[in-house]
């Protein structure tokens, strides 16, 4: 079996310093003292650890600049983030450069190589990429991720799934006993926090839920989802995010299937324009705005040397009730 090639985490456990500063050894070596530089670089040796080439790019001006991913820029929940990211970038000096994954690992991937060697570092916003993929990458420049957790990167989550198991328990007590769970991408590690939650807390009240998808996690996919929804014998549906319930939502008032007499629908990220659908979308909120301004601050810390983080940080999510949840149908 191939021996696994050194990363600079396994540099910085054998000279004892930061991961961030044997990457800036390599990446940006003026800001790293000598003394420093001299022992990373002999560590470095010593293991066999061979930075690669986009480790060593250097182009003017890169200190000042960060990549932010989203997974689609029409995703009005990513409008939030953007706004929030590059008013903290402004405040901190920096310029935020913005790139689309359309969905795609590889197209995310492919970007990410190009971008990342002219900038700082990154901020991945629900990254389809593996978690092999993002850790590799982490080794080249710092990165934070958004809604996804993965071993060694800092990341930033708001947690959708308690606000998952606040909807089960919501359409519970208005008389469901049959939910189904529209779901996004199957890739997406949000998408399975969101679907176990759902799973358990259903099990725990009693309750049955059926898996439906994986459907886009755009309006065209909550179409396609009301298809499968009307196959069913739910009363009720909690999406994985708010474009999927709204594209199922309009879907189903043109079949005559009405919300909430006859079916309540429950979406996730509470978006702008998720309170102007007809009846408004119950839906499960979070500060998305916070994500965005905590995530330049991380990588911020890090590039300054003044910190190192590499842990995660949870915000807290609340279910916000419209008209589009409702008493269960009688029989």
């Amino acid at each position: 079996m191939e021996r696994e090639r050194p990363t600079i985490y396994d540099v910085a456990r054998h000279c004892g310093v930061a991961a961030s500063t044997v990457s800036r050894t390599f990446s940006n070596p003026a800001r790293v003292s000598a003394g420093t530089r001299e022992r990373v670089q002999a560590a470095a040796r010593e293991i066999g650890y061979e930075p690669r080439p986009l480790a060593r790019a250097e182009a003017p001006g890169r200190i000042r600049t960060l990549t932010l991913v989203v997974s689609d820029i029409s995703n009005p929940y990513y409008v939030t983030v953007i706004k929030a990211a590059q008013a903290r970038a402004i405040e901190r000096n920096y310029t935020l450069a913005l790139t689309d994954s359309d969905e795609s690992a590889q197209v995310e991937a492919n970007n990410l190589r190009h971008l990342l060697a002219t900038t700082s570092g990154g901020i991945l916003s629900t990254s389809r990429l593996s978690d092999e993929t993002v850790q590799q990458l982490a080794g080249y420049r710092p990165l934070v991720m958004i809604n996804r957790e993965i071993e060694g990167v800092p990341s930033l989550v708001v947690d959708t799934a308690a606000g998952m198991r606040k909807a089960v328990r919501h359409l519970a007590v208005l008389g469901h006993r049959r939910l189904a769970y529209l779901s996004g991408p199957r890739n997406s590690w949000i998408n399975g926090q969101r679907w176990r939650a759902v799973q358990d807390e259903a099990s725990s009240l009693g309750l049955q839920v059926s898996f439906l998808g994986p459907f886009a996690p755009n309006r065209q996919g909550g179409q396609e989802a009301a298809e499968a929804l009307m196959l069913g014998k739910g009363s009720a549906a909690i999406a994985y995010n708010d474009l999927i319930a709204i594209g199922a939502l309009h879907r189903l008032q043109a079949v005559g299937v009405r919300v909430p007499e006859d079916l309540s629908l429950v979406g996730c990220d509470d978006i702008f324009g998720a309170d102007f659908t007809v009846p408004g979308l119950t839906t499960i909120a979070g500060p998305a705005d916070k994500l965005g301004w905590c995530a330049v601050d991380i990588l911020h810390e890090r590039l300054t040397g003044r910190g190192d983080l590499q842990g995660s940080r949870s915000f807290e999510s609340h279910l916000v009730i419209r008209g589009s949840t409702g008493p269960a149908p009688q029989g």
